[in-house]
């Protein structure tokens, strides 16, 4: 479906980037990999998925907090490929504390890297975009996107502003072939997430099978994770013809977290 396409994805290495990464290979898109991570174990991550899907497969450790090399980044995607086709803003942080405690510079980094980096990469993308009059730009915004929780204001606040990002992006080039939409999925089974159940269990005085159900899981009526296929789906599906008239929406997908 997505043969000779590129897709950039930003914060790939693991977890949903990693997954809608391999989903978009397996339809033959070229892939620019970014993220953190040990360098091997990337770059076996990388050829694997190179020689297993048949695409080339690049890396580019830009760091989203710096809008030069989050330009750089596009721009030697664009070079190397062309255009790129695909845009998926994912790279985020988290940081939970209230509000008169939080600190300064979580928050900074979380507003450069859940929303300002959207801002920076969608800029510099749209350019090819336009001149192939194709495009789809696909932002990981988050149920926290849509509802607030408490502790979460960076994180909550970014997610509204790459909703609202997402609108403006949209409406700017509806008549140029190119779509924008956001994905808000509620709790996913990540690496990120797993390795916090064991400290949550030890700081609620509970088990880990608690923690998930009642703790983790309590906003979503479906009691069950969010799964990766799942969003490497919606992914695919937003990128298809059959999408082309959906644009400016922001997508729930969040066990009906949402629906309260």
């Amino acid at each position: 479906m997505l043969q000779g396409k590129t897709a950039l994805i930003t914060g790939s290495t693991s977890g949903i980037g990693f997954a809608v990464a391999q989903r978009l290979a397996s339809t033959g898109a070229n892939i620019v990999l970014n993220g953190l991570g040990d360098a091997g174990e990337i770059e076996i991550a990388r050829s694997k998925m190179e020689s297993q899907y048949g695409v080339r497969v690049i890396y580019n450790p830009a760091d989203m907090t710096k809008p030069a090399e989050i330009k750089a980044m596009v721009e030697g995607a664009v070079g190397q490929f062309g255009k790129v086709d695909v845009l998926v803003n994912n790279a985020g942080i988290q940081h939970v504390a209230a509000i008169d405690d939080f600190p300064v510079a979580r928050w900074d980094a979380i507003i450069a890297i859940n929303m300002s980096s959207v801002f920076h990469t969608t800029r510099a993308a749209l350019p090819a975009m336009k001149s192939a009059g194709w495009g789809r730009i696909i932002n990981i915004a988050s149920s926290h996107g849509l509802v607030a929780s408490p502790y979460k204001s960076a994180y909550v606040t970014a997610k509204h502003g790459v909703v609202g990002l997402t609108k403006t992006t949209a409406l700017e080039v509806a008549q140029q072939g190119i779509t924008c939409n956001a994905i808000c999925p509620g709790y996913v089974l990540t690496p990120l997430v797993e390795k916090q159940i064991p400290d949550m269990a030890k700081a609620h005085g509970v088990s880990e099978d608690e923690v998930v159900h009642d703790v983790l899981l309590a906003p979503q009526p479906t009691r069950k994770f969010v799964g990766l296929d799942e969003l490497g789906a919606l992914v695919l599906y937003l990128c298809s013809e059959g999408a082309v008239s959906l644009t400016g929406a922001a997508l729930p997908i969040d066990g009906g977290w949402t629906a309260h």
